[in-house]
């Protein structure tokens, strides 16, 4: 594995990707609280909007691990310039509204595309930190942040806790300020990445391939 990008670029970087369709909706807002802590800290934070934008589903043809061009060969949407963000970043956070208990639809073809082209290209997400954020209206969002984890945790990711499941409640677009409880969630995970990013990445190269 290459020498991490934030050694070379002497800044570390996050990347929030938002799967909701709702641009300005209760996932933006939570996202932007998590990242709030990580650029106050000195992070370059990118936001990339993914909901209601076209990205298809994996076809299971295999065509990543045959050719292991760390690229999925349907280059017809965005999930080969998303990939490429993701591989940049020292961290992503995944925001997703809840649809029936799991994450929106664009966010499953990116977790299910560029989770497995990573995954049969020698591990292309190894060592990075990886979270999840969910929006629901009301319940069913532990499954919706479990099944993002399931990604992260099979891909030699870095996960960290928070003071709670990095959820928050709110139907209307914005209600979700409203949770206080949330809010504080979100800062709290910023501000974990931050100390994970500085305390794994100088180790970066010591991380163990398998």
């Amino acid at each position: 594995m290459e020498a991490n990008l934030a050694l070379r670029r002497n800044i570390m970087k996050v990347l929030a990707i938002n799967g909701s369709p709702r641009k300005n909706g209760n996932t933006a807002l939570l996202l932007h609280e998590a990242l709030a802590p990580l650029s106050e800290a000195g992070w370059e934070v990118e936001t990339v909007q993914l909901g209601g934008k076209k990205i298809q589903g994996c076809r299971g043809c295999e065509k990543c691990a045959e050719l292991k061009n760390g690229r999925c060969v349907f280059d017809n949407d965005m999930l080969n310039e998303l990939l490429q963000k993701m591989l940049a970043a020292d961290a992503m956070i995944l925001g997703t509204p809840c649809y029936f208990t799991d994450m929106s639809a664009e966010l499953k073809a990116l977790v299910d595309r560029a989770g497995f082209v990573a995954y049969v290209n020698g591990g292309l997400f190894q060592g990075k930190i990886g979270a999840a954020v969910v929006a629901a209206g009301r319940a069913g969002a532990t499954h919706a942040y479990d099944s993002i984890n399931h990604m992260f945790l099979m891909s030699k990711m870095l996960v960290p806790g928070s003071t709670y499941w990095n959820m928050g409640f709110g139907h209307a677009e914005g209600e979700a300020a409203k949770d206080a409880f949330a809010l504080e969630n979100m800062r709290h995970l910023g501000r974990a990445i931050d100390w994970l990013g500085k305390a794994v990445i100088p180790h970066m190269a010591e991380y163990p391939a398998a």
